[in-house]
C-alpha cells in the first residue's frame, strides 16, 4: 500500500514546496508593492530592479544546481532554503532602504535555487519511473497555486495590520517546507521503498535516457531548435512575469480596490492552472507543436486586450494571458525533452533556464522603468505584445532533432 501511494504523496509535497517558494518570492509578494511605493516614494523601476536581481542570480546558478544535488541531495537544500526564506520575510518587515530590499532579493535567489523548480522536479523524478510526467505536472501546479492563494492573503494581512506586520506573519509559512525537507525529501531507498514503476520500466524510448539516439549537450547547442526554444522561453517569460508582477499596480491605477486587484492575480494564476491541465490533455491527443503554438497564440490574444488599458477588457486579458501561459510553461519542458531526448536534458534545460530567468527579470524591471518614463503601461504592454508575436514566429522552427550521422 505504501509503495503504491507514497510516491504520489511526494508529488503533492513538491506541489506545496513550489506553491510556497514561488508564491512568496515571485508572485504573491507583488501585493506588497503599492504599500512599499507609497511609504518610501520609490519609482516602480527602482523597486522592480529587485526582481531582476533575484531572477538573474537564479538563472546563473541554475546550471550548477545539479552539482549541489549530486553532492548533498535535495533534503539539505530544501531545509536551508526554507530557513532562509523565513529569515528574509522577517527582515522584509524591517526594511528602511532600497539596499535592504535588494539584499533580501539576492537571498531570495538562493531560496529559488534551493527550494524551487529544479529541486522539486528532481525530487519527484527520484520517486517515479512510470507516470513521471503526470507526477511532475502535479508538482508544477504549485507555481499556479502560489499566485492564486498568496495575493488575497497578503491584501487581507495588510488591511488588518499593515505591510510590515504582514511580512512578519508570513515568515512562519516556510515552516511547512522545512518539515517537507526534514521528513519527506528523501530518495525511496531511505524509506525502504522503490520508485513507482521501477520493477516494470517503460519501453526503450518511453521516458529513459538513450545515448544512441538522444543528442548530447554540444550537439543540441548546434541546432536551430535549441535556440528557437531558448528565445521563445526568454520572450514568453519576459511577457508573463512582466504582466503578473505589475498587474496589481495596474489594477490599482485603473481604480480597482486592493481586494479586487489581488483577486485579479488569483484569476490569472487560476487560469494558468486550468491551462496546464487543458493543454496537457490536448498535447496527448494532438501534435504537441500545434498545441505549443496555440498556447502562444492565446497569450498573444490576451496581450492585445491588455495593451488597450481598458478596465472593461482587463478580465478577458488576464484570463487569456494566464490560460495560454499555463500550458506553455509545461510544454516548454516537454518540447525540450521531445526534441533532444533525456540524456542531456538537465544541462539543456539548465541553459534554457538561464535565458528565461534573465528574460523574466528584465521583463519585470523594464516594465517598471517604462512606466516611470511614460506615465502608464501603454508602451510596456505593447512591447509584450510584440515579443509574443515574435515568439510565435520563432517557435515554428522547433522540431524533433536527430543525432548527427558519425563521420567516416
Amino acid at each position: 500500500m505504501m509503495q503504491r501511494y507514497f510516491p504520489w504523496a511526494i508529488a503533492l509535497a513538491a506541489l506545496v514546496l513550489l506553491m510556497i517558494s514561488n508564491g512568496m518570492v515571485l508572485t504573491g509578494i507583488t501585493a506588497f508593492d503599492e504599500s512599499l511605493l507609497r511609504d518610501f516614494g520609490w519609482s516602480r523601476g527602482a523597486l522592480k530592479f529587485r526582481d531582476l536581481l533575484t531572477l538573474l542570480i537564479t538563472g546563473l546558478a541554475a546550471p550548477f544546481i545539479g552539482i549541489l544535488i549530486d553532492r548533498l541531495g535535495v533534503r539539505p537544500l530544501i531545509i536551508a532554503g526554507s530557513v532562509l526564506l523565513a529569515l528574509m520575510y522577517f527582515a522584509y518587515g524591517h526594511v528602511t532602504s532600497l539596499l535592504h530590499v535588494y539584499l533580501i532579493h539576492v537571498a531570495f535567489a538562493v531560496v529559488l535555487v534551493a527550494c524551487g523548480l529544479n529541486v522539486a522536479v528532481i525530487l519527484v523524478s527520484q520517486w517515479f519511473v512510470r507516470h513521471r510526467g503526470t507526477a511532475i505536472g502535479i508538482a508544477l501546479v504549485g507555481t499556479s497555486l502560489g499566485g492564486m492563494l498568496f495575493p488575497p492573503l497578503i491584501v487581507g494581512l495588510i488591511a488588518d495590520g499593515g505591510w510590515r506586520e504582514g511580512f512578519k506573519l508570513l515568515a512562519f509559512v516556510p515552516v511547512v517546507t522545512l518539515l517537507i525537507g526534514a521528513f519527506l525529501a528523501r530518495p525511496p531507498a531511505s524509506f525502504g521503498l522503490a520508485a513507482l514503476g521501477a520493477d516494470n520500466p517503460p519501453p526503450q524510448g518511453g521516458g529513459v535516457p538513450n545515448p544512441a539516439t538522444d543528442l548530447a549537450y554540444g550537439e543540441a547547442l548546434r541546432t536551430v531548435t535549441f535556440w528557437a526554444l531558448a528565445f521563445t522561453a526568454m520572450m514568453t517569460f519576459y511577457s508573463m512575469l512582466a504582466a503578473s508582477a505589475h498587474l496589481f499596480l495596474h489594477m490599482r491605477d485603473m481604480g480597482f480596490e486592493p481586494v479586487t486587484a489581488g483577486r485579479a492575480l488569483s484569476v490569472m494564476f487560476g487560469m494558468a492552472l486550468i491551462g496546464k491541465f487543458l493543454f496537457g490533455l490536448l498535447a496527448d491527443h494532438l501534435p504537441q507543436k500545434l498545441v505549443f503554438l496555440a498556447n502562444i497564440a492565446v497569450m498573444f490574444a490576451g496581450s492585445l486586450f491588455l495593451a488597450t488599458l481598458r478596465p472593461d477588457l482587463i478580465w478577458i486579458a488576464i484570463s487569456l494571458f494566464g490560460l495560454g501561459w499555463g500550458g506553455l510553461y509545461t510544454l516548454l519542458q516537454l518540447q525540450a525533452i521531445n526534441s533532444f531526448g533525456l540524456t542531456a536534458a538537465g544541462k539543456i534545460l539548465g541553459t534554457i533556464t538561464v535565458l528565461d530567468a534573465i528574460g523574466g527579470g528584465l521583463g519585470i524591471w523594464l516594465t517598471g522603468v517604462m512606466f516611470d518614463r511614460f506615465g502608464s503601461y501603454q508602451v510596456a504592454f505593447a512591447v509584450i505584445t510584440g515579443l509574443l508575436f515574435v515568439a510565435f514566429l520563432v517557435s515554428t522552427r522547433i522540431r524533433k532533432e536527430t543525432k548527427p550521422a558519425p563521420a567516416h
